[in-house]
């Protein structure tokens, strides 16, 4: 077992308090959004080794199967094929959604045949990868997520009259659900630029007064923080809920999202590929979000955890990542063998004893990485982990 290095990620978005209180560091006044521990390229952990900081590729390039397990090489290749991060929101995410493996696969290549570099601020694929991802709520987490039934949207927007109103009823009217949430999302995203910001402002100033249901200060908070951006009203058309600490979303590619406030554990495939179509200063390119994203209209993706072996483990049907929970409370788990895992303390203190004769102690904010040649480990403490590992 190897105790890792992590980066901090200080995007706009983020708490500034969350993820240093976690770590047992002073505020030092900026954002710290996201704390990532594994190896994307991004912002890789590093491995501290007697000899100093060790490179996580490095680590895994000098004996792969024996650090990832057979298994996850013959499935993945080289690498990790996961990535567990501290996600800290003190204000809105873009709206985005993730692409599925083919549609990543050839975005990447063509941006590289391009010859777009790679960190480039328009480069939509960063890696050949999909990014499924699951979220496990740590605090009350407040998210848009997916589509919501056509007539909900509808009969929030009774009353309103102005003429954005009047299209999009239009065309939430439409028989087909699916055509409906299509027509009226692109409407949106793709209003005429010199008609955009007075057909905003007018939709804004009615709903204000009219506007009704559980979207009606979601969308004013949006729009008051991102002024002339289409994305605040398509809110409308999704799902808003709250996760309580404990509850966990599993979101596959295509499912818009926004996250807008809380702090959770995120697991996902190891890759960086984000698709936004606004509520953002970053690259939007609606034309590729369009392509991607499933317009269905589906129920709230909760997804929830089977016990075993003295922890709870959520396996949402992907085989890049799987998460279980120890505690809150008294730990006295095991974690298998023959995968690699990466062990994350949210509170107290926990030995971990694994199977070759390895030890490490685990305090709040530190993180552990297991390679499956360290065989199941057993895991003693009081406290709240969180462990992701491979799904197959």
């Amino acid at each position: 077992m190897h105790r890792l290095i992590n980066q901090v990620r200080p995007y706009a978005w983020g708490d500034t308090a969350a993820i240093p209180r976690l770590l047992g560091v002073e505020p030092d006044g900026t954002p710290q959004a996201e704390l990532w521990m594994g190896a994307h390229q991004a912002a890789p952990s590093s491995l501290a080794t007697d000899e100093g900081p060790l490179g996580f590729e490095e680590f895994i390039a000098a004996a792969p199967k024996e650090v990832l397990g057979r298994r996850t090489v013959d499935r993945f290749g080289e690498r990790l094929p996961f990535l567990l991060k501290v996600l800290a929101a003190d204000a809105p995410l873009s709206l985005q959604a993730h692409p599925d493996e083919a549609r990543a696969r050839a975005g990447f290549l063509a941006e590289e045949e391009a010859g777009i570099p790679i960190d480039a601020g328009n480069r939509n694929y960063r890696d050949p990868f999909h990014k499924p991802e699951l979220v496990l709520a740590l605090e009350p987490f407040e998210a848009l997520c997916g589509f919501r039934d056509p007539v909900s949207a509808l009969g929030d927007l009774a009353g309103i009259r102005c003429e954005l109103a009047r299209l999009i009823r239009a065309d939430l009217a439409a028989a087909d659900p699916h055509l409906a949430l299509r027509a009226a999302m692109t409407h949106l995203l793709t209003l005429d630029a010199a008609d955009r910001p007075r057909l905003l402002a007018d939709f804004i100033e009615e709903w204000a007064e009219r506007g009704g249901g559980g979207h009606h200060a979601t969308v004013l908070e949006l729009y008051h923080r991102y002024p002339g951006d289409p994305g605040a009203v398509a809110a409308l058309l999704l799902n808003r809920i709250t996760l309580r600490p404990g509850e966990a979303l599993f979101l596959p590619a295509g499912n818009v999202h926004a996250y807008l406030r809380g702090t959770a554990v995120e697991v996902m495939a190891s890759s960086d590929n984000v698709l936004r179509a606004g509520l953002t200063g970053k690259h939007v390119d609606v034309p590729e979000l369009l392509a991607v994203v499933d317009f269905s209209v589906l129920p709230i993706p909760y997804t929830r955890p089977v016990p075993v072996q003295g922890r709870r483990e959520f396996r949402p049907g992907v085989e890049d990542f799987a998460l279980s929970v120890l505690g809150p409370g008294r730990v006295a788990a095991e974690l298998p063998g023959g995968a690699p895992s990466v062990v994350l303390a949210l509170e107290g203190a926990a030995e971990l004893s694994a199977e070759c004769g390895a030890r490490a102690a685990l305090r709040r904010g530190e993180s552990v990485f297991v390679p499956a040649r360290s065989g199941a480990v057993a895991v003693e403490g009081e406290g709240h982990l969180v462990a992701a590992t491979v799904g197959i």
